[in-house]
This record gives C-alpha cells, sequence and structure tokens, in this order.
C-alpha cells in the first residue's frame, strides 16, 4: 500500500514528482495500469513468471518492461532517479536498496526487514557513499521524527506499541 500512496503524491504534485521506473513482483495488470498513468521510463516485475504472462500491449510503447530482482537493482541504481521507495517485503528489498546506497541515492525505507538483515552494514554504507536513508514506514519513521534533534545519549528506552500486523487485535 506504500507504494500506491506514493503514487497518490506524485499523482497530486506532478510538477515536484516524476515517476522514473516502477516495479512490482507480480501484479502485472496493476503494474500495467500504473505505468500507462504514469509513463516510466522503465517497469519490472521481479517474479520472472509473472513477465513471462503480462500482455505487453498493455504496457506503454516508452516504457521498457524488465524481470527480475536484478532489473529492479538496476533501476535503483540508475543515473536518472534521485530518490527510490524501498517497499520490497521481507529480505527480498536488501538487494535495490543496497543497489540505490551504493549509487549514492536518498532511499525512503518501507522495508524493516533490510535493517533487521543487514543494518550496521546498510547504514555504513550509507555514510559511505553519501546516501541518506529515509525512514516511511510507521513505526520507524515515528521513532526517526521523534528523535530528530536528540542525541543516542538523550534516549535511554524507546517503546512501539503492537498497533497492527500480526499483533493487531491482541
Amino acid at each position: 500500500s506504500i507504494g500506491t500512496s506514493a503514487l497518490d503524491i506524485a499523482r497530486h504534485l506532478p510538477d515536484r514528482v516524476e515517476v522514473a521506473g516502477l516495479a512490482a513482483h507480480s501484479k502485472w495488470e496493476q503494474l500495467a495500469e500504473q505505468c500507462r498513468e504514469f509513463r516510466p521510463r522503465v517497469a519490472v516485475l521481479c517474479d520472472p513468471d509473472a513477465f513471462r504472462r503480462a500482455d505487453r500491449s498493455q504496457f506503454p510503447r516508452e516504457t521498457e518492461l524488465r524481470a527480475g530482482p536484478d532489473a529492479a537493482a538496476e533501476l535503483a541504481a540508475a543515473a536518472d532517479v534521485d530518490v527510490v521507495l524501498s517497499a520490497v517485503v521481507g529480505a527480498a528489498g536488501l538487494g535495490g536498496t543496497w543497489a540505490a546506497l551504493e549509487a549514492g541515492k536518498t532511499v525512503a525505507l518501507a522495508n524493516k526487514e533490510t535493517l533487521v538483515v543487514g543494518g550496521p552494514l546498510v547504514t555504513e554504507l550509507a555514510a559511505r557513499r553519501g546516501a541518506k536513508l529515509l525512514p516511511v514506514d510507521s513505526e520507524h519513521s515515528a521513532i526517526f521524527q521523534a528523535l530528530t534533534g536528540h542525541t543516542a545519549a538523550d534516549v535511554s528506552r524507546v517503546v512501539l506499541t503492537a498497533s497492527g500486523g500480526p499483533f493487531r487485535g491482541k
């Protein structure tokens, strides 16, 4: 849902936000619809089976349709990309995030697992390449905002409530 929310922002700020590329796991019909609206240079289907099933005639002629996680990583590192929204579910999100950081991009990170799997390596790479990591998922964005203007010495503990996901209603 964060990807479609980001597209809502692009839709409302066409003079400030241009969609250079889009990626999806397997929902090629939704990806094609988004490509018809936003006309990105590249669209990626990470699932090779979905790529084989996709009806190319549903995609705009100017959008290059590519397949696989490597194609998503190449898109994230492309020269015409300034900001990458990393919202891939699970550890699979690490590849595209890593490629974007390696290229010195700003990464709007909605994928917590990237930090769980490789937190110190990811943050070190961002610092070394002059890239920025901006937390945009609700919980880690709230922590980021609450800590703005403070140092680690100012904080003794951070408590997250179980407001959603598998803990909803518990």
